[in-house]
């Protein structure tokens, strides 16, 4: 199902996030921002702290830092990250998930082995140089990790980059039984949603403008795609609103200021959230 979507005109030329399948690996992302050099630099350390258990997962010859929050024998959701890394705004949104019903227990892997970027241009950095088959099995071992400490269920969700390795992981990833991806999609050389095989639901701003990445075209390209997979899909679409619109703590709100994303719908968000809260409860319950 998709939202109902409006045209959209890219409000700056310069906004536009593209794959760079030539001169780098395939699922790479390139982003150039005029704005760049007057965004400030974010070193917070989240309110949500606190509540996180932080673990160490296995995965072949390397092992990760993880943090968990939520009820023990809660059905399990692995977070992934935006490109910035497990910052504040990630962290948030993980607790926040551990406190729908019917209660759950988040999990985020730290892809970037605790590295955070400060910066757009750390972000970049950061992103240009993950290693996105090993991300995959970051996820996968984090699935696994869930369902031997007491989640029955786990699905997958992520914002941004986390959001396209969401999707990618119910292509990849078979333990995982939900996905929620929120404003991204990945490479064909990462994997291809038409051959998805848990339910996906995905969430796109109307005004983004990352081209080909998580633009309403690449929304409406994501659905054909999960058409063909026969697998339960939903896309929406929240008309005006931009890239990144779930970021809703004052720093988060700052920082996509900054990055020329003035919108503030909290309509939307409460939307989103709700139909994020019925999606994972009806797959993992």
């Amino acid at each position: 199902m998709l939202g109902a979507a409006r045209g959209i005109t890219s409000s700056s030329s310069s906004r536009i996030f593209s794959r760079n399948i030539l001169s780098k690996p395939p699922s790479f992302f390139t982003i150039s921002r005029a704005l760049a050099p007057s965004i400030p630099r974010f070193s917070v350390r989240s309110m949500a702290d606190s509540a996180f258990k932080k673990v160490q997962i296995q995965r072949d010859d390397t092992a990760f830092d993880a943090y968990v929050v939520g009820k023990e024998d809660a059905p399990g959701i692995v977070v992934l990250q935006e490109w910035w890394g497990v910052d504040f705004e990630i962290k948030n949104h993980a607790l926040k998930i551990s406190q729908l019903d019917p209660g759950f227990k988040a999990l985020i892997p730290d892809l970037y082995r605790g590295k955070v970027g400060l910066d757009v241009a750390e972000a970049q950095h950061l992103m240009d140089g993950l290693d996105w088959q090993g991300a995959v099995k970051d996820i996968c071992a984090s699935v696994d990790w869930l369902k031997a400490n007491g989640s029955k269920k786990v699905g997958v969700t992520g914002f941004c980059m986390g959001g396209a390795l969401s999707i990618a992981s119910s292509v990849l990833v078979p333990q995982v039984d939900a996905v929620a991806a929120f404003y991204g999609v990945p490479s064909p050389e990462l994997a291809d949603p038409a051959q998805a095989k848990a339910p996906v639901q995905a969430h796109f701003g109307e005004l983004d403008d990352f081209v080909g990445f998580s633009d309403v075209t690449a929304a409406k390209a994501l659905e054909e795609k999960l058409k063909e997979s026969k697998t339960p899909y939903e896309v929406h679409i929240y008309p005006g609103n931009a890239h990144a619109f779930m970021n809703r703590t004052p720093d988060g709100i700052k920082r996509r200021k900054g990055m020329g994303m003035a919108d503030e719908d909290e309509a939307a968000v409460r939307l989103a959230w709700s139909r994020f809260e019925s999606w994972m409860a009806r797959f993992l319950s």
